[in-house]
């Protein structure tokens, strides 16, 4: 899913969702860029804000480079937040939207979801080890690593959606997790570039298999879903056709696209794609969990799994990012250290083949719709594959591109620089993640949903998802990436 959900109270026009994505593109290549100045030795991203594992609050905030130490963690936070909120004003205001509402939403959205961040970073929620415990001198602790911070922020989000709904209201010009989650996933081309350099075989076998995967897995999923939302529960083809698309190719962004590649009514795809992030709500806080226990020992067939059963963009790699800190702590504990970051590029490159096959998949089902079934003047035209292309994409194979050519045909001192550059982009990656989890919950307002008439809707997602959808990926991750492990640690 390009996209991980839309405003009920609005249109979403394919012109909106285009635009958003170039700005997407426009301000990930920007964090990019900034960040290859290192190479030059011009630091202009160091002053960014991390947040390590902690037991005393003041040990918790530093700047990325220790060349910028002597802003301190609370300066370097405030810089952080501060660049972000110009950066992404500007970007509202292209979009059209009020800017002086966004300041305001997105200064206490930030905040809230850095503390999540914060929250889940500290040695009782994220020490794993038992060395580490020892370093933090705690007895105990949940091992969820700092990514658990994105499960805090999801859990805040969805206490002020369920229990502060005017809140949530007043915050909705800064909620906008289509808008983070393209941006992380532009960023995440420098990271999985990174990962990708070390070993190009491993690298390729991965995109090999992911292509393979996605493809059986979703002929396989659309017409099962489809058959049983027109069987099982008799739906209209409306209604079956973005059905299938939401919960078997990529969510949002899919029963979007068919969606209106079929004509159906604007609020068809706008219920199912709030249907979507509800569930991807419930399995973000599950799968990771499950993988961790059962499939530790096959960390690719992992990744590949949350992928493919995870239906949002911002969920799944999210999701993958968990998947990974949970497995390779786990893997720790029996004495295994895996390189950090194929389980995420796995889960990535997973959901990128997906989004590309959203604009194939509208343009046939589009054809079929205007040839055969409602027959009218209009004809799908190939150029509606490009029109409903997610641009984001684009931002991030060029940030990929660039990278894995620094990587491996530059300069050995370019070459040697380039990781910790890419760690910079990096921290800006995990912040536009930590900002969709803490959206996603905002956005996820049970009772309103029910009452919305999701309980048919949700029956058809409830049977798909939990009867077929996660075993069927389940069994074709292991088919592909089973014995397929990361490198170990050196």
């Amino acid at each position: 899913m390009s996209d991980i959900a839309v405003k009920t109270t609005n249109h979403v026009t394919v012109k909106d969702r285009l635009t958003e994505d170039w700005l997407s593109v426009a301000i990930g290549l920007l964090v990019f860029a900034l960040a290859l100045f290192s190479l030059s030795g011009v630091d202009l991203l160091g002053w960014a804000v991390t947040t390590s594992v902690y037991t005393s609050l003041s040990q918790a905030l530093a700047p990325f480079a220790k060349g910028y130490a002597w802003l301190g963690g609370g300066a370097s936070l405030f810089a952080t937040y501060a660049a972000l909120l110009v950066v992404l004003s500007i970007g509202v205001a292209a979009l059209g939207g009020d800017v002086r509402k966004f300041v305001a939403a997105f200064t206490v959205t930030f905040a809230i979801a850095y503390a999540s961040w914060i929250a889940g970073s500290y040695a009782y929620v994220a020490a794993v080890t038992p060395a580490e415990q020892q370093k933090f001198g705690v007895a105990w602790s949940l091992k969820l690593t700092n990514e658990g911070g994105f499960v805090v922020a999801l859990l805040a989000g969805l206490v002020i959606a369920n229990l502060f709904p005017r809140f949530a209201e007043w915050l909705k010009e800064a909620i906008r997790p289509e808008l983070y989650i393209k941006i992380a996933i532009v960023i995440l081309g420098a990271t999985v570039a990174v990962t990708a350099a070390g070993r190009l075989n491993l690298a390729s076998s991965i995109l090999i298999r992911g292509a393979a995967a996605i493809i059986e897995a979703y002929l396989i999923y659309w017409a099962v879903v489809y058959f049983v939302a027109r069987k099982w529960f008799g739906f209209s083809r409306e209604w079956s056709v973005p059905l299938a698309s939401g919960i078997s190719i990529c969510g949002v962004a899919a029963a979007i696209a068919t969606g209106g590649a079929i004509r159906a009514r604007p609020a068809v795809p706008v219920l199912v794609s709030s249907l979507v992030v509800v569930f991807a709500v419930v399995e973000v806080l599950i799968l990771p969990f499950l993988a961790q226990t059962f499939l530790w020992q096959e960390p690719l067939v992992a990744g590949a799994w949350i992928g493919l059963a995870v239906k949002t963009d911002g969920a799944a790699v999210a999701g993958g990012g968990i998947t990974e800190a949970l497995i390779t702590a786990k893997a720790a504990a029996e004495g295994i250290k895996y390189q950090p970051g194929w389980i995420l590029a796995t889960t990535a490159t997973v959901k990128v083949f997906i989004d590309i096959f959203i604009g194939v998949w509208a343009f046939i089902l589009g054809y079929i719709w205007t040839n055969y079934i409602d027959k009218g003047p209009d004809k799908a035209k190939p150029g509606e594959i490009w029109q409903r292309f997610p641009k984001f994409i684009l931002g991030f194979v060029v940030v990929f591109a660039i990278s894995l050519y620094l990587a491996l045909g530059a300069t050995p001192e370019i070459a040697k620089a380039l990781p910790a550059a890419a760690g910079e982009a990096n921290v800006f990656r995990v912040i536009f993640f930590i900002l969709t989890f803490f959206s996603i919950g905002v956005l996820s307002d049970f009772r309103k949903l029910w009452q919305q008439g999701f309980g048919k809707l949700a029956a058809v997602y409830f049977v798909s998802l939990f009867g077929f959808v996660i075993w069927v990926g389940l069994l074709i991750s292991w088919l592909f990436f089973s014995g397929v492990k990361p490198p170990l640690a050196s």
